[in-house]
């Protein structure tokens, strides 16, 4: 990918912010949030997990790369990526990096949970490691990266496991390892307005976009919102009502006309156009 991007994605999260940055699992959501103007999208691990119906603390290296890699050869949007907890202690880190990076991210997320994780993270189960040991993979993240404007994002399950005073300690101590980011999980409204205000760098969110209005974000002062849920669920909530009725003998909510419509309006989102135009100076010439 053209290193100029990461660097003006760069740019954007320090001095811009909040990027509002949705739920992207695909190449063609990719390209609706990119049609749509968000500022990026957000290949998450819980939601990637999902879709292949297993938690995911039992994804791979190896798939998630691919899904990142399949989201950015056919969009241009800015992809920030959950790496979990690197797969494994600092050298597993290194490999995340390296692999996640050739891929074309532009930002990796990396968590203080213990490795391997565990699935009943998924129930607010949740095992953190030392702060020095996370410190100590952060710092190797760092090291791996071949462009210094891949972002790095250190989050911290700390709020809840144990304190908010302890999370913005966690949270400063990765930003000393290099972090360009941290992420911190505030329990209540009051931690929400309160986390980047006393952080001395970018903080990222993760929630829903519909707990505040635009000019609210705005003025919490977050570098990234970021909504892993939204997307999924309403896409989910659609399939389900959809082929519920149909299974039940009834007409599904879209009529049959504007299904084959939006069809048609979905291979124009995929970039069919460029490949019909091959095939007209080729194999289809005069269609």
């Amino acid at each position: 990918m053209d290193n100029l991007a990461r660097a003006a994605f760069r740019r954007r999260v320090e001095t811009e912010g909040p990027l509002m940055i949705p739920h992207c699992p695909d190449a063609l959501t990719a390209r609706l949030c990119e049609e749509l103007g968000f500022d990026g999208g957000y290949l998450g691990g819980g939601g990637l997990g999902l879709s292949l119906a297993v938690s995911e603390a039992l994804l791979s290296l190896t798939e998630l790369t691919r899904a990142a890699a399949a989201v950015r050869r056919r969009s241009a949007l800015p992809l920030v990526v959950d790496g979990g907890v690197g797969f494994g202690d600092a050298v597993h880190v290194t490999r995340t990096v390296w692999e996640l990076e050739a891929a074309g991210v532009h930002a990796i997320e990396l968590e203080d949970q213990v490795a391997p994780k565990r699935a009943s993270h998924h129930r607010h189960v949740e095992h953190l490691i030392p702060v020095e040991e996370m410190a100590g993979k952060v710092r190797a993240a760092v090291a791996a990266r071949r462009d210094p404007d891949l972002l790095l994002i250190a989050r911290t399950g700390a709020v809840r496991n144990e304190s908010f005073e302890a999370a913005l300690e966690r949270c400063e101590a990765y930003f000393s390892a290099g972090a360009d980011v941290v992420m911190l999980l505030p329990e209540n409204d009051e931690q929400r307005a309160a986390a980047p205000r006393r952080l001395s760098g970018p903080v990222a969110l993760l929630t829903s976009f519909d707990l505040h209005a635009p000019q609210e974000w705005t003025g919490l002062g977050y570098s990234m919102v970021i909504d892993p849920v939204t997307g999924q669920t309403a896409a989910f909530s659609a399939l389900r009502e959809a082929y519920e009725a149909q299974r039940a003998g009834l007409p599904s909510p879209r009529p049959a006309a504007e299904s084959f419509a939006v069809y048609e309006r979905l291979q124009d989102l995929a970039g069919f156009g460029e490949l019909y135009d091959i095939e007209r100076a080729t194999t289809e010439p005069g269609t």
